[in-house]
């Protein structure tokens, strides 16, 4: 796992100074993210008796190299011969296994042994900003107004890690059609959920930025790639992959694909974002998968594989540039 380490002090422009005791916290938190230890375990992990059982409900999960989360399969579920992509599909028990969500744990590992807590319903989202038609919904309710389909995306994460999996949900677009944005609307805000009760990663840390947040140009968010996701693996999302509602963007590094939204802003103005408030000059607005722009501290030129281990090149646009590269132009 990469160790982020925010600039020193005195490297950084007046404004961006922050308060010593939030800087302290933060700084605490991202060098926890650089390495797999006992401390980390046991700092942002449930305790032994929860763990143990998380461990038989993934053995009972398990079945061969397959497995089911218990989830109930979405019904005519059609995939999109369009967005597909020519590699082998991740096996689903590595893709649920194997985790960003920063709210519960910094170990990709153990994600799923803290999700339980979680409840993915009832749930809300408030659609707003410069917009014609705002509001606030019930998630399910809201969904019921767009026909889902099934997408086959690759996922390229900024630590050089990689999968393929079947995304199911809808357009972006469909969504911003539905909900008519003003003229001067030129970005999108997205907000994941703030509660430390259930996330103990929010908890530990309340002097980060919580709740996540990112944000697309919209141009980028009215591209055909990008894509409100509301399943996986032909069932709804699993808490650890962003229950009930997130953002896929492939063409990006895995950090803008935001989880668990929870608001939708339009603004006229570049919206501020986790990482990029966090480590600006090592998490960028745009974020697009660049084997020629390097991370400050590794290569982005190879990507591995989860599940299989298999190495690759990585792809500018991840391999998406007949889509997206105009957009950059």
């Amino acid at each position: 796992m990469s160790q982020l380490i925010l600039p020193k002090a005195w490297q950084r422009p007046e404004k961006e100074i922050t308060p010593e005791n939030v800087f302290n916290n933060r700084r605490h938190f991202l060098k926890l993210m650089g390495f797999a230890t006992a401390g980390i375990a046991g700092a942002l992990v449930a305790p032994p008796a929860f763990a143990k059982g998380m461990e038989a409900k993934l053995t009972q999960w398990m079945i061969g190299d397959n497995q089911t989360t218990g989830l109930p399969p979405i019904a005519n579920l059609k995939r999109n011969p369009d967005y597909t992509y020519r590699r082998a599909m991740t096996k689903e028990n590595a893709a649920l296994t194997y985790n960003n969500f920063y709210e519960f744990t910094a170990e990709k590992e153990l994600v799923w042994r803290t999700i339980d807590a979680f409840k993915p319903r009832p749930w809300e989202i408030a659609i707003g900003g410069l917009v014609e038609k705002p509001g606030v919904y019930d998630v399910d309710d809201f969904l019921k107004s767009f026909n889902v389909e099934e997408r086959v995306y690759r996922h390229r994460c900024v630590e050089t890690w990689a999968m393929v999996v079947p995304w199911v949900g809808f357009p972006l677009s469909d969504l911003i059609q539905k909900v008519q944005p003003k003229n001067n609307a030129k970005y999108i805000k997205f907000t994941s959920f703030d509660d430390p009760a259930v996330a103990p990663g929010q908890k530990r840390y309340r002097d980060l930025p919580w709740p996540y947040t990112e944000g697309l140009t919209m141009a980028e968010a009215m591209n055909e790639l990008a894509f409100i996701s509301t399943g996986i693996y032909g069932h709804s999302l699993p808490n650890q992959h962003g229950a009930p509602i997130r953002l896929v963007t492939p063409w990006k590094y895995g950090f803008k694909s935001i989880k668990s939204i929870v608001k939708i802003e339009f603004t006229e103005t570049r919206p501020a974002t986790f990482w990029n408030t966090l480590i600006p000059k090592e998490y960028g607005f745009e974020a697009n998968v660049n084997p020629d722009v390097p991370h400050p501290r590794w290569s982005q030129r190879r990507e591995k594989m989860i599940g299989t281990g298999d190495v690759f090149a990585t792809v500018k646009y991840n391999g998406y540039g007949d889509f997206v590269a105009e957009l950059y132009e």
